[in-house]
């Protein structure tokens, strides 16, 4: 029986992954810790460990798993701006990722938080449940006929994009490898300066990388309409989070939704209800009420979990087997 060291399991990956699992040659064992370097005693005797966005897979990370014989890491997660591809790749140790699982599902939760900002149901919600029937200031706007820009369209950005346009949305995108289908249906590709400065709002659908960490900053900000709202379903890191204070503040960000955060590790995905926060800087973000945070949530439906189970299963089941793994990530193919 292979052994798998599941990390930062929570009661809904157990639900979907065991019954994917049962009946296969392998063995879960669950761990509700953070995978670092302090934690990978966890996995000795686990050739393989399956990890999550904000375990960290770093040289002291990747180098104790390798000593201890883990030889594959199976991401249940799209992103992997978390391992670090050069010690793994030295270290002869694998790494694949649930590339695609629901694009919908985070791209629904993109309108979710959209909605909920401009029409405040949210507000209206905890009003009502105190007898409060006013509607002064739930006013909101129309999405029909605004200017959207999306950054990234990939096939989260894709579905994002269409979802928008079925709205009566006129929206524009920017992508280094332009979409050929959304052009068909009439979406424009434009720079970067371009989005910024007509959109009224902005979603973000690109990964994390050394180009894209602290898209949104301040001179971003200074570029884009007064009023603007700002959505990000993505990575946290995207968005440089003191930029997005200054720019609430001011009342130059008329809005902003996130269901990632830069500093999220420690905080999203815990119950920490019974504590005292000690990050200052998402305790400000919550003070402002045209902010709305979710907990990294976007991808947290029925469709896209059962998918993320079944990928995370094929990739593992097909290492074991000594077969070519279709999404391994390594150096050479980024």
């Amino acid at each position: 029986m292979n052994k798998v060291a599941f990390f930062s399991a929570q009661e809904y990956d157990k639900e979907h992954f065991q019954p994917v699992f049962e009946g296969g040659n392998l063995s879960i064992s669950y761990f509700d810790t953070m995978l670092d370097q302090y934690t990978v005693p966890l996995a000795k005797g686990h050739g393989v460990v399956c990890a999550f966005v904000n375990d960290k897979l770093d040289k002291q990370t990747l180098e104790g798993l390798q000593a201890q014989g883990t030889e594959l890491v199976a991401l249940r997660c799209a992103g992997f701006n978390n391992v670090d591809l050069e010690a793994a790749s030295r270290l002869g140790v694998k790494i694949c990722r649930v590339p695609a699982y629901s694009p919908e599902a985070v791209a629904e939760h993109a309108l979710a938080l959209i909605l909920t900002l401009n029409r405040k149901t949210h507000k209206a919600y905890n009003r009502v449940r105190e007898n409060n029937f006013s509607l002064h200031h739930l006013t909101g706007f129309n999405l029909n006929g605004k200017q959207v820009g999306v950054i990234g369209t990939g096939m989260i950005g894709q579905v994002f994009s269409t979802i928008m346009k079925g709205l009566g949305c006129r929206v524009m995108a920017f992508d280094p490898k332009p979409n050929p289908s959304l052009q068909d249906k009439g979406i424009t590709y434009v720079s970067l300066s371009e989005l910024f400065s007509k959109s009224d709002i902005i979603s973000l659908h690109c990964p994390l990388n050394d180009k894209t960490k602290h898209l949104i900053n301040k001179e971003a900000v200074s570029q884009m309409k007064k009023g603007v709202m700002i959505i990000n379903t993505s990575r946290g890191a995207l968005i440089d989070t003191q930029a997005m204070i200054g720019g609430l503040k001011n009342g130059h960000i008329g809005y902003l939704g996130i269901d990632v955060y830069e500093q999220e590790e420690g905080i999203f995905f815990k119950d920490l209800s019974g504590m005292v926060l000690q990050d200052d800087i998402i305790s400000r973000l919550m003070t402002f009420p045209n902010v709305l945070i979710t907990g990294h949530q976007g991808f947290l439906t029925q469709e896209a979990l059962h998918e993320i189970a079944k990928i995370t299963y094929a990739n593992i089941d097909t290492f074991l087997k000594g077969k070519p793994l279709k999404n391994e990530i390594n150096l050479e193919g980024i």
